[in-house]
């Protein structure tokens, strides 16, 4: 009896433990898959990071490109002279064409030109701004070491109205071959002039250098002489192609240099001359008396004088030619002298006193130094 009690006990114990056995493997196989769902989301938490973090490095990438290109777009818009050919104009297609273009009349004149299907100037800076009542044109080429041209812009555009800026256009065509001066004269108005040439009012040119005829043909009776009167020859040719340029722009064209200085209130003062003017029967309004500054040409007659200069270019300055003109124009066949000349004071009208004074005294033709500044 009493080994069936022990037996009783010893199965009963024998279960108890059998049965806490499988609970403790329940429970660790629970437990076990509880550390494994747990590692998974930790791998799969730590996936999502990396994801999150290479998507980071690919938006931090991206922003930094962006910034970079939108840095360089703005240090090329600032820096325009370190790539003049991208901003060229003459870089349109052979078969573009632009409307009334004035620059057909040159090859009448150079035989070479006819080849070119398009002549333009190479346009650096500018709106190519038209449709105002005055342009004004500045010719500038490269004077050595010295330079009057940022004193000749600062007192144009600065001493002109808000209003009268807007009605207007200043023309600076570079008439230069070389091309570091080109690019000092772009680096120095898109720096001083930024506000001009936003709105459009202020412009930059360069004549292309297939322009010009070869000049090779000039009689020289010495080396200097020569050189003086091709010269003389590349300067006349270099006012008519900035005047076909401005002539579809404005209703009048100025005609000033690159080193003078204009006086205070100066386009107030021309605007209203203009406007007082009773008779429209004027042949261009002189308003400084030296050489060819000051000179207000109707726009509508540009072409008749720049056609009239280009067949004597050869043969005397401009100033020289714009006095013959009247003698040609204005004269009539079997008259005296004294009544032309009487009748050219009815239409070559003189403003007094000037509203420029000259201040170059290097002049643009190498080596020569000129002091009249007349007023």
């Amino acid at each position: 009896m009493r080994t069936k009690h022990v037996n009783v006990l010893i199965a009963l114990a024998a279960f108890v433990l059998f049965s806490f056995s499988c609970f403790c493997i329940s429970r660790m196989t629970q437990t076990s898959n509880q550390l494994i769902n747990c590692r998974n989301h930790i791998l799969e938490f730590k996936e999502k990071i990396l994801r999150l973090k290479n998507k980071t490095e690919r938006n931090r990438q991206e922003l930094i490109n962006a910034l970079s290109k939108m840095k360089y777009e703005m240090t090329q818009r600032e820096n325009t002279s370190t790539d003049l050919v991208e901003k060229k104009m003459n870089t349109l297609g052979k078969d573009e064409t632009v409307s009334n273009n004035t620059f057909e009349v040159l090859k009448f004149f150079f035989p070479h030109l006819r080849k070119v299907g398009r002549i333009y100037p190479d346009v650096i800076i500018g709106k190519e701004k038209t449709g105002v009542s005055f342009a004004l044109g500045i010719s500038t080429v490269s004077r050595g070491n010295q330079s009057y041209l940022k004193q000749t812009l600062n007192s144009v555009v600065s001493r002109m109205t808000l209003s009268e800026e807007k009605d207007s256009v200043v023309i600076v065509s570079v008439a230069d071959r070389n091309e570091d001066y080109l690019k000092s004269v772009v680096d120095m108005i898109t720096k001083r002039f930024k506000r001009q040439l936003k709105s459009g009012s202020l412009e930059v040119i360069s004549i292309p250098a297939f322009f010009y005829p070869n000049m090779l043909h000039v009689k020289q009776s010495t080396e200097d002489s020569g050189k003086l009167e091709s010269w003389r020859i590349k300067q006349v040719l270099d006012f008519c192609f900035l005047m076909l340029y401005a002539q579809p722009k404005a209703m009048y064209y100025l005609q000033l240099e690159d080193d003078i200085i204009a006086k205070k209130m100066y386009f107030t003062k021309i605007t209203d001359f203009v406007h007082n003017i009773t008779s429209n029967n004027w042949f261009y309004i002189e308003f400084s008396i030296l050489g060819f500054i000051g000179k207000l040409f109707k726009s509508e007659d540009l072409t008749d004088f720049v056609r009239f200069f280009l067949m004597f270019y050869k043969d005397k300055p401009i100033d020289l030619l714009l006095g013959d003109i009247f003698q040609v124009k204005m004269c009539n066949p079997g008259e005296t002298p004294e009544k032309c000349a009487e009748r050219n004071k009815q239409i070559r009208i003189r403003y007094k006193p000037s509203l420029f004074q000259h201040v170059g005294i290097q002049s643009s033709f190498p080596g020569r130094e000129q002091y009249s500044k007349k007023i």
